[in-house]
């Protein structure tokens, strides 16, 4: 069956996670070859909106069964069948990002048009079914995968310490927030969570912030001024993907404590390198997490600061336990449930 792929996010600045699952995935499909994968990018100087709209007509001139769609837009003209991936509903949980009238109009009408709609938790699919989807029988969960590289030791000549002086951390354990830059990561409630830790005798744990500079990061970092922390966080900026394994194992654990995720990969990969996560209880990192992770109520930085204790003083026994749970996320796996999607709209 030959399908088409919109592979846009490889080519434009999209986040770092579905430039990853896209990545991942069409790789995983191609190598395995049940699906004839057509990769559809546009031009560098075409607008997206333009090139997925005239997407349509491709479907009989380069004899495609379909167009699959890992986001919320797709092309709704032409023939052939159409797959939607909604990743998460977002303004259900209080978050302002990601959720635009555009968002909302293809999250509401989108399932109308397509013939299967695709996510990647049972938490996202109840936020969906709640508001009554449009033909709710269409819905498919799809887990995403995590790399063969996330892993518990290092390749064979990779010394990991290299990473600690290349990004300044210093000596004693340090937590990681991974792309806490934006508002609906909660950076402030780690951080209020590390003010805890400190001053209830807990480890003087260090906190790294990856991700871009941002206005929401400049907030937080205010706090963390004024919470006396100054000395104990970083913001080395975007990690370059090579590096973030050895930090991941280097970390005594991980914090995604964001109010809305669709998967967050970063569970996964931490896990995948032997690291505690540290995720709200009732979440999609928590379901993603499964019985490993640490669950922590997000509305108290003293549970944080539990949370927090629990992860760096259980990390050496927990190092090649944890990472059962992700070798249960091959990117096979996710390649093989869009297989299934496809058999079924043959």
């Amino acid at each position: 069956m030959r399908v088409g792929f919109d592979t846009s996010p490889l080519v434009r600045p999209f986040p770092p996670g579905i430039v990853r699952l896209v990545r991942s995935a069409v790789e995983a499909l191609e190598e395995r070859g049940r699906l004839e994968v057509v990769r559809l990018e546009p031009r560098p100087e075409e607008p997206l909106s333009r090139w997925r709209g005239a997407l349509g007509s491709r479907v009989e001139r380069d004899r495609l069964h379909g167009i699959h769609s890992f986001l919320s837009a797709f092309p709704r003209g032409g023939s052939g069948r159409r797959v939607q991936t909604i990743h998460e509903l977002p303004w259900r949980h209080g978050c302002k990002e990601n959720a635009d009238w555009r968002h909302k109009a293809w999250a509401a009408f989108g399932p109308l048009f397509a013939d299967r709609v695709v996510t990647a938790t049972e938490f996202t699919a109840r936020d969906l079914r709640r508001r009554v989807l449009p033909g709710a029988n269409k819905l498919r969960v799809l887990p995403w995968g995590v790399g063969e590289e996330f892993c518990e030791e290092p390749p064979a000549g990779v010394v990991d310490e290299v990473l600690l002086g290349k990004y300044r951390i210093p000596e004693g354990p340090f937590l990681i927030a991974p792309g806490a830059v934006r508002a609906k990561k909660r950076l402030a409630l780690c951080v209020r969570g590390l003010a805890r830790l400190h001053a209830t005798g807990g480890p003087k744990a260090n906190l790294i912030v990856s991700g871009e500079h941002t206005a929401d990061l400049r907030s937080d970092l205010g706090l963390v001024q004024k919470l006396g922390l100054s000395r104990f966080v970083s913001t080395p900026g975007t990690i370059p993907e090579a590096d973030w394994p050895g930090l991941l194992r280097l970390a005594s654990g991980v914090c995604v404590l964001s109010a809305s995720e669709g998967f967050a990969l970063p569970v996964l990969e931490a896990l995948g390198c032997g690291t505690p996560v540290v995720v709200p209880a009732d979440s999609a990192q928590a379901e993603v997490g499964g019985p490993g992770a640490i669950r922590v109520d997000a509305q108290d930085a003293d549970s944080v600061a539990d949370g927090m204790r629990r992860a760096i003083e259980g990390r050496e026994a927990l190092r090649y336990v944890l990472p059962d749970r992700a070798r249960e996320f091959p990117w096979s796996r996710t390649a093989e449930g869009i297989e299934a999607v496809w058999e079924e709209l043959a």
